[in-house]
């Protein structure tokens, strides 16, 4: 027996010890020799995705705005998404950096790739891919059980969704990120993959830029039959639409607000978001019958 828990032991070195690769968001294999120990999150999706995986108690870095779960808010900062501190993050010694492709993010994610410290690509541009991330966090950070755990249990959630509401009947919606000015979404973002899903239609969907600032006056011309805001503040937010009485959303009183921490990242709480977003829709849909 003794010589059978030795051997366990021994295996359980050797695979820690053991190179993992995997495949990121962009299509890149990231190849690291052993699996990482010191790790820095550079979006709030992707600290909620390592701790989801099992590896938050590797991150020794995150940018601001990473307050989710709550242990995550004790890591140390080494900027934000828009400026990091190179030299903080070089401190700590990472052996594992996980990017987040955004606006104003090429610079610095150029200055981080010449520090020669891997990095792994985290963008999912669909609800199947925040699984994928979170299975391959694991992979990268030798937590794999608890990763895979995690993602067979988000998977379960999002067949479920996608059954209930496969077949619904179309709901015109538009999804305002903010009001001044007035940010949508298009097509390509994930929040659109969440409103096909429950059967919504993004209006804004062929816009070419990601999220696009539109007027007034051309959602009023769209006449969507539901709005959704993610502003945490009532005025603002959805409400906004009130003084629209001609909007068929006002009309029918599909004004909606649903927060922005579980829609507008890209984390595991994003399937908990998108069953909001579903009932929501539904609503939309029993208003027709008044």
């Amino acid at each position: 027996m003794k010589k059978l828990v030795l051997l366990a032991a021994l295996l359980a070195a050797l695979s820690a010890q053991a190179a993992v690769s995997v495949r990121d968001d962009d299509g890149k294999t990231i190849t690291l020799p052993r699996p990482a120990e010191r790790i820095i999150s550079m979006s709030p999706h992707v600290t909620e995705m390592l701790f989801a995986a099992g590896a938050g108690g590797k991150l020794v870095g995150a940018v601001d705005y990473s307050d989710y779960p709550e242990a995550a808010k004790a890591v140390p900062r080494v900027g934000s998404n828009r400026e990091v501190d190179l030299e903080r993050v070089l401190s700590l010694k990472p052996d594992l950096i996980v990017v987040w492709r955004h606006g104003s993010s090429e610079r610095q994610i150029e200055q981080l790739r010449k520090l020669g410290i891997p990095l792994f690509h985290s963008e999912p541009r669909s609800l199947d891919r925040i699984p994928d991330n979170v299975a391959a966090m694991g992979k990268l950070a030798g937590t794999e059980a608890a990763a895979e755990a995690t993602a067979a249990d988000l998977r379960k959630r999002l067949a479920a969704v996608r059954a209930k509401y496969a077949g619904r009947p179309a709901v015109r919606a538009f999804y305002q990120v903010w009001d001044k000015p007035l940010y949508t979404l298009n097509g390509a973002h994930i929040v659109s993959d969440a409103l096909r899903l429950c059967g919504g239609e993004n209006i804004f969907a062929s816009q070419k830029v990601t999220a696009p600032v539109v007027s007034i006056e051309a959602v009023l011309k769209e006449d969507p039959e539901a709005v959704f805001s993610t502003a945490e503040k009532e005025q603002g937010g959805a409400a906004m639409w009130r003084q629209f009485p001609n909007l068929l959303a006002t009309k029918n009183d599909n004004l909606f607000t649903i927060d922005g921490h579980l829609l507008n990242r890209a984390g595991p709480r994003m399937i908990q978001g998108t069953e909001q977003l579903c009932e929501k829709l539904e609503i939309a849909r029993q208003h027709r019958k008044r």
